[in-house]
């Protein structure tokens, strides 16, 4: 039975009984249900710090009135939670908001703590990992759609906020003398819009010796379109060459006519990568040796087959 007494000082003391009995795993258990309590008393405590008194509040120049209390269920770390909490409407109607919702900054009836615990272990895995994963190792029984609704909405959330972050490079001892901007496109198929193209790219800085010194890795799903991807690209180009000015840029990426006609609008050279470059002289030299066996293997291949084409003094032309 877990207990909940209020302070004088404001705060609160939780406690609870818990009876050690069977096996070493069946404690353990219990332990863990009994701080799952604890922490659900305390976290229902926790929300009742946001909501109102229940006075009339103004937001966006409309004067609200409280419906009075109405009872919901929010899904925390450690279990369900129900409290009772001010809802608000207007006096012509229209939508109900809530002020507790709005200030403990919820997510989808999902405390903040708990919609990044799930945006984490959903990025690790699928949603039946993470219910897995809670049922197991948190004793959190979680529904499928829970999972999936609170990390869509966090993720429309961070969507919705990117434009206004910013990446900003760490603090790198050795000067960046090249900026090498590289991305590349995988076509998947959506359930009820045929293919579409889900994107990667990053941008690199390597110092005078071609050594690596950072990477930012960017990514943008195939529902939001190659578009979208290439002006949060852009952006970040920008503040990469407003920070180093004079390094040398390079754009990296596969045959791809639309890669090169963006990289070429921001860098001053263009290669092929080294996988697409051994795909293009592998077939380069089925044309040269067309009744010739030829071997390609990891270590050597690609200087096989270099050599195969110099013997005939031929200059590929990869882009």
């Amino acid at each position: 039975m877990t207990t909940i007494t209020h302070n004088n000082d404001g705060s609160i003391t939780v406690s609870t009984t818990i009876h050690l009995e069977g096996s070493m795993m069946k404690m353990e258990n219990m332990i863990l249900d009994a701080v799952n309590d604890v922490g659900c008393v305390a976290t229902g405590e926790a929300l009742k710090c946001f909501d109102t008194d229940g006075s009339p509040i103004i937001k966006e120049d409309t004067k609200l009135t409280s419906r009075n209390k109405d009872s919901k269920k929010y899904q925390t770390p450690f279990g369900i939670v129900e409290i009772e909490r001010h809802v608000y409407q207007s006096s012509k109607g229209g939508k109900i908001f809530c002020p507790l919702e709005d200030s403990a900054r919820t997510i989808f009836a999902a405390t903040p703590k708990f919609a990044q615990q799930l945006s984490y272990k959903y990025s690790q895995g699928n949603a039946n990992s993470v219910c897995s994963d809670l049922k197991e190792n948190h004793n959190r029984s979680v529904a499928k759609s829970t999972v999936q609704n609170v990390t869509d909405w966090v993720g429309s959330i961070a969507c919705a906020q990117e434009e206004n972050w910013g990446y900003a490079a760490p603090e790198i001892d050795e000067p960046i003398t090249t900026v090498v901007f590289s991305l590349d496109g995988a076509y998947i198929l959506m359930a009820n819009e045929g293919y579409r193209e889900a994107m990667v790219g990053n941008l690199s800085l390597y110092d005078c010796n071609g050594e690596r010194q950072h990477t930012l890795y960017l990514g943008e799903a195939p529902e939001h379109g190659k578009a979208c991807f290439k002006e949060r690209f852009k952006r970040e180009i920008k503040r990469i060459k407003a920070r180093y000015p004079d390094a040398l840029y390079l754009g990296i990426a596969d045959g791809a006519k639309d890669n090169w006609t963006f990289l070429e609008s921001h860098t001053k050279q263009q290669l092929v990568d080294f996988y697409h470059v051994t795909e293009y002289l592998a077939k380069a030299a089925y044309a040269v040796y067309p009744k010739k066996r030829r071997k390609l293997n990891e270590n050597n291949g690609c200087r096989n087959v270099v050599h195969s084409l110099n013997t005939k003094k031929m200059q590929p032309k990869l882009f």
